[in-house]
């Protein structure tokens, strides 16, 4: 999955939750999801950051 992907899928649930849209056990599963979700975009986003830090460390030391 990609990290835009992921973001598209994150705003519907929310679109959805504040139209409340879900009913109360699809809710739990949806908010399951947005869990797993978010967790993955904080790990793609620290891994992007700790690869800019890395290149940025090889650069200087050239």
């Amino acid at each position: 999955m990609k990290y835009e992907e992921a973001i598209k899928q994150l705003e519907l649930i929310v679109r959805k939750m504040e139209n409340d849209e879900f009913e109360i056990d699809e809710l739990s599963v949806q908010l399951k999801k947005a869990q797993k979700l978010l967790k993955f975009c904080k790990d793609k986003l620290t891994k992007t950051e700790e690869e800019i830090q890395k290149l940025q460390v090889e650069s200087e030391g050239e």
